[in-house]
């Protein structure tokens, strides 16, 4: 929580500046804003990042979970947050059409990641029924 609301407050005050700049006819130095805060942000949580993926690993340790599986599920997370952050980056300069293919690119690589985890789980299945 003592991170939380820094971040609410950082984010706040560059969304507030980034609408000054856009109103005052100064775009880009708006997107640059938005874009320098979204990294402060990001900077900010990767040590949670760390200790969420210590976490992950305890458990799939304790669980015998193949780490296979562990780091392919933990890049999936990876490009749903990065693919999101940079599409917001792209809407917030003014790019939709950017974004969406943004998005649309993460889907892809998200679907591609997971075909061995869902072999395995199919795998397991057909093992289960009779």
């Amino acid at each position: 929580m003592e991170i939380f609301l820094p971040i609410l407050g950082l984010a706040l005050t560059a969304a507030i500046l980034a609408v000054f700049l856009k109103q005052s006819k100064m775009p880009v130095l708006a997107v640059l804003v938005s874009v320098t805060a979204g990294a402060v942000i990001l900077m900010q949580l990767l040590p949670r990042l760390a200790q969420a993926l210590e976490i992950f690993t305890l458990l799939a340790e304790k669980a015998s979970l193949n780490q296979v599986y562990l780091g392919i599920i933990l890049k999936i997370i990876a490009i749903t947050y990065i693919g999101e952050f940079t599409a917001q980056v792209c809407r917030d300069a003014g790019q939709a059409a950017m974004a969406t293919k943004i998005d649309l690119t993460a889907k892809v690589m998200i679907i591609i990641l997971a075909v061995p985890v869902i072999a395995a789980i199919l795998d397991g299945v057909t093992q289960i029924l009779p």
